[in-house]
Parts: C-alpha cells; sequence; structure tokens
C-alpha cells in the first residue's frame, strides 16, 4: 500500500494543487481531520475516515497495510495548509519509514503563502512562529528585527499574544489579523496590537505582527551616561561589564536582577538574553520609576520589572539560568537559598562594597557547597583639572561569584 501525505492548501479548492489532486483521485481511501474532509472535490472517494489523533492514525494505516485488501491500495492522508510548515506530517513519516511502509509527500500551499499574496508583500523574511500547540513567547519574537507571522489556535490565540505584546509595552506595534482565509468567511482587519485585545476572535488564524523597535546589538558595559539614573545608586559600567562576562548570559537564558536599582544591570542582562526573559525586583519607587523608563529607553521588551522585596518577591518567577544580586536588603543568604532551590546550577553574581557582605555571601555559597570566586574591581576615571586631567578613584567593589565555571 501507497501512502500519500497530501497538502490541500487553505482548505478549499482553488487552493489545490494538481498534484495533491492526482493523489486524491487515486485515493481508495482518505484519512483527515473532520474540517479536511469537509470540502475535498468531487468525484473524490466516499471512503473517508476521520480521525482524532496522529497516534490513531497510525494504527490506521498500520491495519490498512496488515490486512493487505485488494481494494485498498493507495491511501491518502489530507492535511491543510503545506506538510513542511508545522504539520502532522513531520510526526508521522518516520514512523511510516520505520515500520517499513511506502508512503510520499506532497507540498500545498501554506497560510502564510496565502497572506502575503493578499497582502501583496514577499514573505521570505518573515519569522515564521507556531502558536498552536506549541510553546510560544512572542516578545522574544518581535525582538528578533523581522516581520514576525504567528500560526495561532488551540490553547494559545490571538487575544492571548496580543495581551502579552501590550503588558510588555509594544501595544502600538502594526499588526494584521487574517480569519479564515479562503473560506467565504475570509476576513483580514488591519490595525495595532492594542486593539485586537479586545476582539472576538475565534479558530485557526494568522496573525501578522511589524517587528518591535530595537537597539542595533552591542557587547555589554553601556556607558553610564546612557542610563537615567536620577539620585539612585547605580552599577557602573565596569562593574556591570565584569559581572555580564562572568555570569555569560546566552541567548536563550531566563535571567534575574535582584535590587534593581535603576535597572542599569536589568537592561544589559535583558538585551543579552534577546530570546529569552529576564526578571528585575526593587523596592524603592523612586528606583522603580528609573528602571521602568531605561527598560524603554533601552527597548528592553524582554524585562518585567516588579515591586517588591526579596526572597519573598521571587517566587513566582520561573527558573533562572543567571542571576545578579546588587541589593540584598540583609536578606542575602535567603536570596540565594531561593535562587538555589529555582536551579541549583544556576550562575550567581554577587556584588558588594562592604567587608561584611563579602563575608556573607561567601558563608552563603560555602553551606550550598559551591566553590566561589572573588574579583575585586577598582577603577579611576579621569576628572579634568583645568587643563590638566588627573585620575579620581570610584569606590572599590568585589564581584563574588558561583557556578560561574570558566
Amino acid at each position: 500500500m501507497l501512502t500519500y501525505l497530501t497538502a490541500i492548501g487553505g482548505g478549499t479548492f482553488p487552493t489545490l494543487t494538481g498534484e495533491a489532486l492526482r493523489a486524491l483521485m487515486q485515493a481508495d481511501v482518505i484519512y483527515g481531520w473532520e474540517r479536511t474532509l469537509k470540502d475535498l472535490p468531487e468525484d473524490v472517494t466516499e471512503n473517508r475516515v476521520p480521525i482524532k489523533d496522529s497516534a490513531e492514525l497510525f494504527e490506521r494505516l498500520k491495519q490498512d497495510e496488515a490486512a493487505r485488501e485488494p481494494s485498498i491500495e493507495t491511501a491518502v492522508v489530507v492535511y491543510s495548509g503545506d506538510t513542511g510548515f508545522y504539520s502532522g506530517a513531520r510526526l508521522l513519516l518516520p514512523k511510516l519509514k520505520e515500520a517499513g511502509m511506502k508512503a510520499e509527500v506532497i507540498p500545498g500551499v501554506s497560510s502564510i503563502q496565502i497572506l502575503a499574496a493578499r497582502l501583496g508583500r514577499p514573505w521570505q523574511d518573515w519569522n515564521l512562529v507556531s502558536a498552536h500547540g506549541v510553546a510560544c513567547d512572542p516578545v522574544a519574537e518581535v525582538m528578533k528585527g523581522k516581520t514576525t507571522c504567528f500560526l495561532t489556535g488551540g490553547k494559545v490565540g490571538v487575544i492571548d499574544l496580543c495581551k502579552a505584546l501590550t503588558n510588555a509595552g509594544l501595544g502600538n506595534l502594526s499588526a494584521v489579523l487574517a480569519e479564515d482565509l479562503t473560506y467565504e468567511t475570509e476576513n483580514l482587519s488591519f490595525g495595532t496590537v492594542r486593539s485586537l485585545v479586545d476582539r472576538e476572535i475565534k479558530g485557526l488564524n494568522l496573525l501578522l505582527v511589524e517587528a518591535a523597535p530595537m537597539l542595533p546589538a552591542r557587547g555589554g558595559g553601556y556607558p553610564d551616561s546612557s542610563f537615567e539614573r536620577g539620585k539612585v545608586p547605580m552599577t557602573k559600567r565596569e562593574v556591570r561589564a565584569v559581572a555580564l562576562a562572568k555570569l555569560g548570559v546566552a541567548p536563550t537564558d531566563t535571567v534575574w536582577d535582584i535590587g534593581a536599582g535603576t535597572g542599569s544591570v536589568s537592561v544589559e542582562l535583558a538585551l543579552q538574553a534577546r530570546e529569552g526573559k529576564a526578571y528585575a525586583i526593587e523596592y524603592d519607587p523612586e528606583a522603580l520609576v528609573l528602571a521602568r523608563r531605561n527598560r524603554e529607553r533601552f527597548c528592553a521588551w524582554n524585562l518585567t520589572i516588579a515591586e517588591g522585596s526579596a526572597p519573598e518577591g521571587l517566587e513566582a518567577w520561573p527558573a533562572p539560568d543567571a542571576v545578579f544580586i546588587g541589593g540584598s536588603r540583609g536578606n542575602l543568604k535567603e536570596i540565594i537559598d531561593t535562587v538555589l532551590v529555582a536551579n541549583e546550577n544556576a550562575r550567581i553574581c554577587v556584588t558588594a562594597i562592604t567587608l561584611e557582605t563579602l563575608e556573607a555571601a561567601l558563608h552563603a555559597f560555602q553551606e550550598h557547597g559551591i566553590e566561589t570566586e572573588v574579583s575585586e574591581v577598582s577603577v579611576a576615571r579621569t576628572s579634568a583639572v583645568g587643563s590638566y586631567h588627573m585620575l579620581k578613584g570610584q569606590n572599590p567593589v568585589f564581584v563574588i561569584t558561583g557556578n560561574c565555571h570558566e
């Protein structure tokens, strides 16, 4: 028995390719989800079997193969869209091959192609993302510098995506909602992400969102003058650069900043973890205002800033890969304990300007059996005195790290 894994395009006859039509006309039995079986062309076999999931489909095909019925020489499995774009074909094909069953794949016209054609735009540079049955972080996706097209449905729908983007400060991004492409109820809505939050939207749709404004990617250690500061203490550029180097943040990491202050470290952590998530906590109202302004100034849309104190405010956060502790209000041991409960392998960097905080950090790491490294950063900056320039020393800072393997 030969099985064709066949894409039927947008789900209606006009988007069906000639190759797919030939396969359907040859079929002795056709399997598919109910929606895909409804709108097949005339003169195609009425032996159509609705299936609920991929496991059931595979078992039915195995039964057909084992039965060796002369009446079933060709089976067709129909998928909407294209077999190469988030299609169930990717799961079924290797199973059929492993079972020694003959199978061929027939591509189709994807919903992405149809939307691009409706808009008169090329889609070759779009960031294509499925939010249908798979994990999806819309904020990280629109931060990649490309127009993002979300395939939606299931538990995560258009409204969920738009709420997440709006909550991150991206509600003004231009968006297109494509509903029921190729069907009589097809509708394209143009507006902003925020304008779609209150819409009543159901079913499988496409959401096209323009790229979020971003600063050019660069190494860590932005100039202090780049940040709004006010009278709130700020981790200086040279110390920030050392801390970031110690933490070695990867693009997909989840990072925490405890005692965010002006948000200078929070912002830099978030920019290095552009495809991940950044969380910061700060109790001082004036500092919170500055941190949020700096978040927007640096387009650190993946940064969530919370008001509160640690460790109480950390419990709802996802497990971190890297943590910076710039302020602990005397709770350093409890904070480190909380971090290591969330992830015993989390990379941790603590900065201290007093010997007491240095000692507390060393004891906290020692209790967990974590080998530490201590660096002392002493910085002097030039200061103009008349026509001369002299070096003016800054306060020395201890940088204590744990789990930050070289």
